[in-house]
């Protein structure tokens, strides 16, 4: 299934896009995308629906985050070997962690807020993991049992607030808007292998990330894994994995980044894309 939200920010409803392509409400069987409708049952609850008896919406409503209520927004730095490689940093021992604020979470569709005095907001197309059974301590083969699906996320990153202002890199990655999520939910009996997806981003249609996730350093059981060491994972925690090479701090000789009235459209194989026109603040 594709699982989505759409709907005015702060009002979205909860829908489906069925498979001749007309998104489904589905605001009268389940309150949200998000919580205990991400468990295995709820998911197979709405798989059992006759999704054509579903009222139709209109194609043109505003796309919002595909997760309602997320619990957690986790990142994973540097986990492809090719994008260390252009970072010049060393592949890591373990899995880089850090935090998006909830409050930079929009749709993928929504502007990009350049933040004032900004000099080097960036971007990245990742894949993101949404979480379905939570639990802590999971073991690895485990890990995909808890997984309710797949997304495109864009990790938006202020270079210098993250990289030259001390402390955490959180600081350059939760602005406001730096959390664009969506277009769908896509379940994981739909994603045969999600190591094997083609992914790519493109600013003003130039294209400069264009990538795969076979490049994963870490997979995506070992990510789940590792993470419920240190935490508990619940039903619309979402992880993004990292990013494969062409960001705009790699680029040689000179990095080029963001600047207002530019718009970046990225994608992922079988997750659908996301186009966002970035704004001063």
């Amino acid at each position: 299934m594709k699982l989505m939200r759409v709907g005015a920010p702060g009002q979205e409803r909860p829908a489906l896009l069925d498979t001749s392509g007309v998104i489904r409400d589905l605001s009268g069987v389940v309150p949200d995308i998000g919580g205990e409708v991400l468990l295995p049952q709820g998911l197979q609850a709405l798989r059992a629906l006759d999704h054509t008896r579903l009222p139709a919406l209109d194609a043109g409503l505003r796309v919002g985050p595909c997760v309602g209520r997320i619990g957690k927004f986790i990142c994973i730095g540097l986990n492809y070997s090719d994008h260390a490689a252009e970072s010049g940093m060393p592949i890591p021992n373990e899995p880089i962690v850090f935090s998006k604020w909830l409050s930079s979470v929009v749709g993928p569709n929504d502007d990009v807020r350049i933040p004032r005095a900004s000099e080097k907001t960036d971007w990245e197309v990742e894949l993101g993991v949404v979480i379905g059974q939570g639990g802590a301590y999971i073991r690895e083969e485990d890990a995909m049992a808890h997984v309710a699906g797949f997304c495109v996320i864009n990790d938006v990153s202020e270079r210098s607030y993250q990289l030259e202002r001390g402390g955490s890199w959180d600081k350059g990655k939760g602005c406001d808007t730096f959390g664009p999520i969506g277009p769908w939910l896509v379940t994981s009996d739909e994603v045969a292998d999600p190591h094997a997806l083609d992914m790519w981003l493109d600013v003003d249609g130039h294209r400069y990330q264009n990538g795969n996730t076979r490049h994963m350093i870490f997979k995506v059981p070992q990510l789940v894994a590792y993470l419920s060491q240190f935490m508990s994972l619940q039903p619309g925690d979402v992880i993004s994995t990292g990013t494969p090479p062409g960001v705009g701090m790699g680029i040689k000789p000179t990095p080029v980044f963001l600047r207002a009235g530019q718009r970046m459209r990225l994608g992922i194989q079988g997750l659908g894309e996301q186009s966002q026109f970035t704004v001063a603040s």
